[in-house]
């Protein structure tokens, strides 16, 4: 890939004066970004940083065969700029939401309506997309479902049985979580961070962590970056197989639904060995980790690990023996691999479409430079090709785990950092369990948080499961969605 002059480089988990990055006209930005997109790069971040008149554009992104990323922004103005998804929708979202938050209008714009506000406060339902004809009905889903699930609204347009169109509109969670992190980090911005998706804590707060300590010009000791790496890879084991046992579920296979959700548990507890929480909360800080995993306790948790994978083997196992669960799993739900790749796709949706991309491996941060794990890819696009994806992440991750366990680091969780520089942009990726999460923080003249940025990997992969359900009969929805099973409240922010 030929080197763009139009893009200031950096390495992930890194940071780089403000005022050095280059600026353009947003036309010119939007220019510049399209010819990237159109090269194979791709996007990871595209927000608004208020200054007056109005507020500016920044561009964050990937060149993962360089394994680079690269940054760049526009004047500060107001009013309109050509729209970057008329060429690349994986600009849509991020489109709305910058004009939504900003009032930068992307002329050009497809679908241009709010993320997650409509009037006021109210989530952003506003006009849904109709499909004209004396045979096609409409059906509302949500936002209160049958189970005890976050809120989010599906509006189908159907003909019969099979989904012409859905959209899907959420905002029932929103926390205003980017405004309450502005001018941090203050006492609850770790905490705030940790919960941005209650099931993504150990990977949002490593992806905060790093971010901290890029502006603080150091990194974490190597042993607190093999510990974070533990309790990702961790983080993941317990949610794939809460998910493929769900999937099990959803096609009434009890065997599998039933055991995994045990084995899930198990995964969970191994998580609490480590800090004393099952889900991670106080593990990762900035600078290190607050717990470390002494010799004793790292033989307890291998000698627990290995019966929970082999447990979750056998469990798959009867899975993929059953020709009945095969049967609805297979041309189910499927996204192809250019669609994939127009949208911004990532984590497990993108690599079971055909799509090989893991921060793990195009952008290493951390122990993952040292330790890497051989990339999961399954090219159907289909239920069964989410569902196997996870299965080769289970297996490559304990075995991960073991080989890790066996041979620790030094001793050394803690590194104090000096404060965040003033005036200065970095930026983090993480491949937490559902895909690349980023986080792109901007520093003011004293070093607080100016601009926070969060991307979630469900702001990526949502219209994914808008595209998975065209062609499908209406009652395959639970499966397509469980097959994605992406977070309200990490889209919701």
């Amino acid at each position: 890939m030929s080197t763009p002059s139009s893009f200031q480089f950096l390495p992930n988990g890194s940071s780089l004066p403000w005022a050095g990055i280059p600026e353009f006209p947003a036309a010119d930005l939007v220019q510049a970004t399209a010819a990237e997109l159109g090269r194979g790069a791709r996007l990871c971040a595209w927000f608004g940083v208020p200054e007056p008149p109005g507020a500016r554009l920044a561009a964050v992104i990937a060149f993962d065969a360089d394994n680079t990323l690269a940054v760049a922004r526009s004047a500060p103005f107001s009013g309109s700029y050509p729209s970057l998804t008329a060429t690349h929708p994986q600009a849509h979202l991020f489109e709305r939401e910058v004009w939504e938050q900003h009032g930068l209008q992307p002329e050009g714009h497809p679908w241009l309506k709010p993320v997650r506000r409509g009037t006021g406060q109210a989530p952003a339902s506003g006009e849904f997309f109709r499909v004209d004809g004396r045979e096609i009905h409409e059906v509302a889903v949500g936002p209160v479902h049958a189970g005890i699930i976050e809120p989010g609204h599906f509006r189908f347009q159907c003909n019969g049985e099979e989904v012409l169109h859905l959209e899907i509109a959420l905002g029932y969670q929103h926390r205003g979580l980017e405004e309450a992190l502005a001018g941090g980090p203050h006492p609850a911005t770790l905490s705030q961070a940790e919960a941005i998706a209650g099931d993504t804590t150990i990977g949002h707060a490593t992806c905060h962590a790093m971010i901290l300590e890029a502006l603080a010009g150091a990194e974490a000791p190597l042993r607190a970056q093999w510990l974070r790496a533990l309790a990702l890879e961790l983080e993941r084991l317990a949610n794939h197989t809460g998910d493929l046992g769900a999937l099990a579920g959803d096609v009434a296979f009890l065997p599998t639904a039933a055991a995994c959700g045990k084995i899930r548990g198990d995964f969970l507890n191994l998580t609490a060995l480590i800090c004393g929480n099952r889900f991670g909360r106080g593990l990762v800080h900035p600078g290190g980790c607050r717990h470390d995993l002494e010799p004793a306790r790292a033989a307890a948790l291998l000698e627990k690990l290995r019966p929970a994978l082999r447990d979750v083997e056998e469990a798959i196992a009867w899975l993929w023996d059953a020709s009945s669960v095969r049967s609805r799993f297979e041309d189910t739900g499927t996204v192809f691999t250019e669609q994939a790749g127009a949208v911004g796709l990532v984590g497990v949706a993108g690599r079971a479409s055909g799509l090989v991309r893991d921060v793990r491996f195009d952008h290493p941060a951390g122990w993952h430079r040292f330790a890497q794990i051989p990339v999961a890819v399954w090219p159907g696009g289909d239920v069964f090709a989410r569902a196997k994806v996870r299965c080769l992440e289970i297996q490559r991750s304990g075995a991960y785990l073991e080989e890790q366990l066996a041979a620790p680091p030094e001793e050394g969780i803690r590194a104090g950092l000096e404060p965040a520089a003033p005036g200065t942009l970095a930026v983090a990726l993480v491949e937490g369990w559902r895909g690349e999460i980023c986080h792109a923080a901007l520093t003011d003249g004293a070093g607080r948080f100016r601009r926070y940025k969060i991307s979630d990997p469900s702001f990526h992969n949502w219209t994914g499961l808008a595209l998975a359900l065209r062609g499908q009969a209406i009652s395959d929805f639970p499966l397509c969605n469980k097959s994605f099973n992406l977070s309200y409240c990490g889209f919701d922010l």
